[in-house]
């Protein structure tokens, strides 16, 4: 199991994009979250399979339609045992 914190930059809220998250994280089996920050942010944390968490950070380097993603910033971190995702 790996983690992945992703902190994105760009026009990000008010675009679907967590709810978008959430979706995926939940077919992949990928546990973790995704708020919104005050800066006008994103930021998301997946736990899982690297392959799975791998596709998450992939999908938030493009966004969904309508976002226009200009940074995504990644790093790793110990996982927690997370197996649930949700938007806060």
């Amino acid at each position: 199991m790996i983690r992945r914190r992703v902190v994105v930059s760009g026009r990000v809220q008010g675009v679907f994009f967590r709810d978008t998250i959430r979706r995926m994280a939940a077919s992949r089996g990928v546990g973790g979250w995704v708020r919104n920050l005050p800066d006008g942010r994103m930021e998301a944390v997946f736990e899982g399979d690297e392959a799975a968490v791998q596709a998450m950070v992939d999908f938030c380097r493009q966004g969904p339609r309508g976002a226009r993603v200009a940074e995504a910033d990644v790093s790793e971190e110990p996982a927690e045992g997370l197996r649930t995702f949700e938007v806060r």
